[in-house]
Order: structure tokens, then sequence, then C-alpha cells
């Protein structure tokens, strides 16, 4: 089908969503089957347990076993109770990054408590749209604490306003909530993170959908489930340019660009270009992050612009921040990429 899909459904007993672009998996959200590990978006009451001398960081206790690395612990002592969230995956045994700034996060705003102000997404740019955005803003938040912030996304330039006010109604309240729960109690979870569907409303619905597809056959309907299945292997084709392999090892990512039977100069170019074009959505489908090393088909440092722009290209139109660290020595791409998500494989092998 062409157009955009979001498909809403389970992968066993955990709810999922796919984002489909023309018939293609463009993106995919799987709930963690391990509810008890920290995953990103989640709030937490912590206790901070041990500094890591240098480094500026705290390791804090989240309850039930978990852990978690605070950056930017300065002020804070062993023993303090304090609010964190979780801001990305963690490797297995080891603790999940974390904030003590919380962000409260909606379809079309994010509330900031600890950075007042209220601010605008460049991408709105009509000039009367952003004063009438201003003014609900304000109006929204006149009586609100000190020192609580807002940020309108650029979904908020097609909201309707009464659906803007009582976005910010809700994100208040849950906001007071948690920010008035007594940080000296026992460490445990206070706000669960996001769940699939929930991501895709508030990250995918924007611009609207050709069709969202809810029923229990949803990834049935549209083929999902046959995608996730070729997502178990690392191999990736690239059309008549050839192929890539995309392999998670425990340092790195690895990814292996080849041609197809043709060995020339132009065919591995070409190779080059369709793996770079298709890597970030590669990525993000299995949940890959942290660094990511790309060993291209052999091409002369002259081409290593245009195989450059190509990626940088790809990543614009990608959600997950990730920052090109350059050329190594022999001649291999380093990417580092913020951990989101869950690797896919891990998710599905916790599924089986």
């Amino acid at each position: 089908m062409k157009g955009r899909v979001i498909a809403l459904g389970h992968w066993g007993a955990s709810k999922a969503a796919a984002l489909l672009v023309d018939g293609r998996l463009s993106d995919l959200l799987i709930d963690p089957v391990d509810e008890t590990r920290p995953h990103p978006g989640a709030i937490y009451r912590a206790r901070a347990v041990r500094p890591l001398k240098g480094q500026n960081g705290m390791i804090v206790d989240l309850g039930d076993g978990a852990t978690g690395l605070l950056r930017n612990a300065k002020g804070i002592a062993p023993g303090q109770g304090l609010l964190v969230q979780i801001v990305s995956e963690a490797g297995e045994n080891k603790a999940a990054p974390a904030t003590s700034r919380l962000l409260f996060k909606g379809r079309n705003v994010i509330l900031t408590p600890g950075a007042r102000g209220i601010n605008l997404s460049r991408a709105i740019r009509d000039e009367e749209r952003r004063v009438t955005l201003l003014e609900i803003a304000h109006e929204t938040l006149q009586d609100a604490p000190d020192g609580l912030g807002l940020i309108l996304r650029s979904a908020a330039e097609i909201a309707d306003p009464a659906d803007l006010v009582d976005e910010i109604g809700e994100l208040r309240a849950l906001c007071d909530d948690i920010l008035t729960e007594p940080t000296d109690g026992a460490p445990g979870q206070l706000m669960a993170a996001p769940s699939a569907h929930y991501l895709a409303w508030r990250d995918w619905s924007i611009p609207a959908p050709d069709l969202v597809d809810e029923g229990p056959d949803a990834f049935q309907n549209h083929g999902v489930l046959d995608m996730i299945d070729a997502l178990g292997s690392s191999r990736v084709s690239l059309g008549t340019w050839g192929h890539m392999f995309v392999e998670q090892t425990r340092a790195l990512v690895a990814v292996d660009v080849n041609t197809g039977g043709d060995f020339s100069y132009s065919a591995g170019l070409k190779a080059n270009l369709a793996a770079a074009q298709d890597l970030p959505r590669q990525l993000r489908l299995r949940g890959l992050g942290g660094q990511i090393v790309i060993d291209f088909a052999p091409v002369g440092k002259k081409d290593r612009r245009q195989v450059e722009q190509a990626l940088s290209r790809a990543l614009r139109q990608d959600p997950v921040e990730t920052v090109r660290v350059g050329w190594t020595p022999l001649g291999h791409l380093e990417l580092q990429r913020k951990r989101e998500r869950a690797p896919l494989a891990e998710v599905l092998a916790r599924g089986e």
C-alpha cells in the first residue's frame, strides 16, 4: 500500500507498533518483555550509592536490584534521595544511563520542570501561528509552579487549540504527581516507560498517516510478521548492488558492505551508496546503538565524500541521535549512536 500506515498489534504477549512507508517497514516498536529492567522514559525514586571518581558521575539504586548511572552528579552525596529518568538502554548487567532533569513528553508539548521558559520548535515558521501558540502556552501555564517550562513540538503547529490545552493539563497533572513524591522513600519506579502504542501515537502520527490499523490482524494484514522475521538475519539485501551484514557484538556493531558478482570500482561505489542510504533504517529497526563501525567496499578517498553525503541525508530523516565520528586509518567509518531501544534480537529472544 502506498503512503504511511501505522499498524498497532502484538508480538507474542507484548504490544507492538509498525510504521510502513509505501509498503516498506520504516520503524518498529515492541514493548520490552522484561519490565523489571529500566527502560528509556521511566522515572524512578533513586538513592545515590557510589560516586565515580574523575567522571562526575554517581551510581544510583533504582530498587529491585536495578542501578542507574547519573551523569553530572555534582552536589549529590551518597545516601541522598532524588528523582531520575532513564535516558537510554543499558547493556545486560550494566547501570542504565539516567538524568535528574525530568521531561514529560506528549504529542505536541514537552514539560520541563526545573527549566523554566516557553520555547517553540524551529520547524514552526508561520509567525502568526507562533504567536497563537505562545499565547495558549502562557495562558495555560500562568498558575504553574515556578521553574516549570514548556517546549512546543513541531506537531503543535497543526494541533487543535482545545487539544493542546487538554494535553498540557494532563501532562501537568502527571508532572505534579511525580514531583510531589517524597525523595527519601524506598527506591522504586514511579512512572513506567511509554508503551509501543503510545509512542506510535506520540511520535509517528504527525503528519497524519493514510491508515491506522489496530485490529487483531493488523500485523498480518500488512505483512509485518514476515518483515520482523527477516530482521532475524544479519544479511541485508542491497538489491542489484550487493548486500551488507549488520552484526552486533558485545563491544560494537559491525557493518560489512559487499558487492554482488561485479567487483568493479563502480560496483563498489554503488553498493556503498545503497548501504549508506539504508543503514539508519536498519539500525533503527534492529534497535542497535553505541559504536558503529562500517567496512565499506573498497573505494578511493576521493569518493568517500559522496558516501558521507548519502549517509548524512539518511541520518537527517532518522529520529535517533547519531554522530559521524570519522574514518579510521584502516578505512572504516565510525558512528556513535544513542541506545534508545533494546536490541531487537534480545527482545525477540525474550519473547520466545
